[in-house]
């Protein structure tokens, strides 16, 4: 298994470019085409709103649409810069927002879908881009998400994987499985392993550890308890420590409406994750 077609979702935003040099640059590690989607954000929306008097909010949305335009040029041309760089297949696909340019359609006809992290100070950002959960809940894709901050020149080479025995933590394995059988390093870590046969609660994890050992990866294992401390501060924690560059791990294990109001490891990652993140459901 590898990836051979992945989708970079872009936008206008600071952190853009830096999405875009990550995904060329895995694109180029694995031989995969890149397409690079741009939803260009209809200027046509608000006049739908019931406004009276167009003529005067006409110059705003022409405004708003030639400034819409040349921001998706721009990108384009960083994009294609980067494909040529790297010396990738790549397509540029710039549609105006609306079905043809849902995220969630194109997802699912790539390998991995590489988006980046809601930026909760930029509002126009926040508006424009997909939210990460969204697709990895709809898509049925992995999707790999790019944090706001930080420069992430290599990504994969040292991976964590956060392991709690779920369905979706066993599908985010196998659709990382690219990135785990190529990193230099891999780290397992159970937090607060639950009951297992014959009493031993690291059984889980030694079962997950024996399976990427059959694709030849060679995985320390590591197991904690959380006492209290919320689960993705201790995946953060440990990912820090170990230097990793990448975290693996399932997304929205419990209902999403129970850890919307309760919190959970999903929310509070995509909140405050400092390195990329892939994640599945």
């Amino acid at each position: 298994m590898s990836y051979k077609d992945m989708l970079v979702v872009l936008d206008a935003a600071a952190d853009t470019a830096g999405r875009i040099h990550v995904a060329a640059a895995l694109a180029k590690r694995f031989g995969a085409h890149l397409a690079g989607l741009y939803p260009i954000p209809n200027p046509d929306l608000p006049r739908r709103a019931g406004y009276a008097d167009l003529a005067v909010l006409e110059p705003i949305y022409r405004e708003w649409c030639e400034r819409a335009f040349a921001q998706a040029e721009n990108m384009r041309h960083i994009f294609e810069q980067a494909a040529l760089q790297k010396g990738i297949s790549a397509e540029w696909r710039a549609l105006a927002e609306g079905e043809a340019a849902d995220p969630m359609a194109h997802a699912r006809c790539a390998d991995l879908v590489i988006l980046g992290q809601t930026n909760p100070d930029s509002e126009e950002a926040a508006l424009m881009r997909p939210r990460p959960e969204r697709v990895a809940l709809a898509s049925g894709r992995p999707v790999l998400v790019v944090p706001y901050a930080g420069q992430f020149e290599e990504v994969g080479r040292s991976v964590l994987i956060a392991w709690n025995a779920s369905r979706e933590a066993a599908r985010a394995v196998a659709d990382a499985l690219p990135l785990i059988e190529t990193a230099a390093t891999v780290s397992v870590l159970a937090i607060d392993p639950p009951p297992a046969r014959d009493g031993d609660e690291g059984a889980h994890a030694a079962d997950i550890g024996a399976h990427l050992a059959h694709h030849g990866v060679k995985a320390q294992i590591e197991r904690t308890v959380s006492a209290g401390v919320p689960i993705g501060d201790v995946l953060l924690s440990r990912a820090a420590d170990l230097g990793i560059d990448l975290l693996v791990m399932g997304a929205y294990g419990h209902s999403r409406a129970r850890e919307m109001l309760l919190g959970g490891a999903t929310r509070a990652i995509l909140g405050s994750m400092t390195i990329p993140v892939l994640m599945s459901h």
